[in-house]
């Protein structure tokens, strides 16, 4: 499994402009998030023109790295070693979270000012979300588990204070749940990670690649690392803690949470499991059991979900469920079958995070607009909500996994990995997945265009906010267009020795 392994000997150092460049990226939204406590934006034109120099850092980082390939550097701390590395995966987590990430601030601004929220707690929407960008940035580039560990703290702590922003009673109830889990998790993970510095005496990952022997110690760090990851992730049978969380919550905390937050976690577990369990097959199938378990249990929830938020929330269970499988189309099987098992893996993973922020965004406008939550509550809305409706069907056009979708070429290579490697089982998750998200999302529409629903009363929503969601939405369905280019950046760089 050479061809997986995630950090390569070959890459440049960054120079100092691109550190420049990097630093940029990692602490401007937080900088931007501090004036915005201070100065809050009351247009989201002005959200989106003070977030544009980050965007622009992103996109010269993108193609700088994409004609000159990798790129690392280090910093000695004594005997530890502190590790960032830049490659084709990373910067396109980057350019993801960015995205999604000024997309969600944009439709904040309109979202705070519509519903009226109260101004304080409103105030610390912003430095929270540029802490969490901070957290994110640090853990796609960090390859040592300290700074794995610091950029985890940051996104959990930052993520655990959005939640609890609304201030009510359920909101509470549901942060503070939401925190215990995180801690636990926090904890596995400190164990871990102390167990292979006491075996090893090292942090950063290719050192501990090169050196960890397959024993005792390194089988029950790997899986404490896993389990701390797991929850964090809210992988079955550990979610719980995930739909009360987001029913309670503001709605581009949710949008940011599902799209991202989550993902990180999986993130670091695939990059742990190849550098340092790359033999492990017996417990790859079973990360996978999990996996297809998540996907059938997180549709069967979402399929009796009674409101839109929880709907879309038991989505994300099921959603997650795809992304288990690399673990057993990776591990073990030949590099025809990880090539493609890895680009599929990628591509599930932006399709989904562009298309929930989406689905995220356009039930707020809904709920927001009709101050009803219920699917039954949001009959007939289909007369005057088109364009939400719009982004709703186009968000579960990429759920779904339906052409030219991203969702579509993603499960397309999921699902020819699996016929390679001979694993059946996988197939029939995937077809299973794809009939459950069918029905489920078709419920919302079902309820929508009944013509035979009261009229109710609306709001009139700020344009913008359907817009930014609009874009993400149409974004999700480009990508399955344009996937060459993403997926020759993760290739072979994704996993390069």
């Amino acid at each position: 499994m050479n061809a997986l392994a995630v950090l390569g000997d070959e890459a440049l150092h960054l120079t100092p402009s691109l550190w420049a460049v990097v630093w940029l990226i990692v602490w401007g939204p937080l900088l931007l998030g501090l004036v915005a406590l201070y100065f809050p934006p009351h247009r989201m034109l002005t959200a989106a023109a003070a977030y544009l120099p980050v965007m622009a850092a992103t996109g010269w980082l993108v193609a700088t790295i994409a004609v000159s390939g990798p790129r690392h550097a280090s910093l000695s701390l004594g005997e530890l070693t502190l590790t960032w590395y830049l490659d084709g995966l990373a910067i396109l987590l980057l350019l993801l979270t960015q995205t999604v990430l000024m997309a969600s601030a944009v439709f904040a601004v309109g979202y705070c000012r519509t519903a009226e929220l109260p101004s304080r707690p409103a105030a610390w929407l912003w430095p929270l979300l540029g802490g969490l960008s901070s957290g994110l940035t640090l853990i796609w580039i960090a390859a040592d588990l300290l700074s794995l560990y610091v950029g985890l703290e940051l996104m959990g702590l930052c993520a655990v204070a959005l939640m609890l922003l609304p201030g009510e009673a359920e909101a509470l109830a549901a942060g503070m749940r939401y925190l215990l889990y995180a801690l636990v998790g926090s904890l596995a993970w400190l164990l871990g990670v102390s167990l292979l510095l006491g075996a090893w005496g090292r942090l950063d990952l290719a050192g501990l690649a090169a050196v960890a022997e397959p024993g005792a110690v390194t089988t029950l760090a790997v899986a404490l690392l896993s389990a701390g990851l797991l929850l964090k992730a809210s992988i079955f049978p550990l979610h719980a803690w995930l739909a009360p969380v987001h029913g309670a919550a503001w709605i581009p905390v949710s949008a940011v949470h599902a799209a991202l937050v989550i993902k990180a976690s999986f993130v670091i577990l695939l990059k742990l499991w190849l550098l340092l369990a790359p033999g492990q097959m017996a417990a790859a199938w079973l990360l996978g059991g999990l996996g297809s378990l998540a996907v059938l249990w997180g549709g069967i929830l979402a399929w009796r979900a009674q409101g839109l938020k929880e709907l879309v929330a038991f989505s994300t269970v099921g959603q997650l469920g795809y992304l288990m499988l690399a673990f057993p189309l990776l591990i073990g099987t030949s590099e025809a079958v990880a090539a493609l098992a890895w680009r599929g893996t990628w591509l599930h993973l932006a399709g989904h995070a562009l298309a929930k922020a989406a689905m995220f965004m356009a039930v707020g406008s809904l709920v927001l607009s009709t101050g009803r939550s219920k699917l039954v509550e949001l009959a007939g809305t289909s007369r005057r909500l088109p364009l939400p409706l719009l982004v709703f069907g186009l968000a579960a056009v990429t759920l779904m996994g339906l052409p030219p979708s991203a969702g579509f070429t993603a499960k397309w290579l999921l699902l020819q990995a699996a016929i390679r490697g001979e694993q059946w089982l996988w197939i029939g998750v995937l077809v299973l997945g794809t009939m459950l998200t069918a029905a489920y999302l078709f419920r919302m529409f079902r309820h929508s265009f009944d013509e035979q629903a009261p009229h109710l009363t609306y709001r009139r929503l700020p344009l913008g906010m359907d817009m930014m969601a609009l874009l993400l939405a149409l974004a999700a369905l480009a990508l399955g267009l344009v996937a060459d280019w993403p997926l020759e950046l993760l290739w072979p760089w994704g996993g390069r020795t």
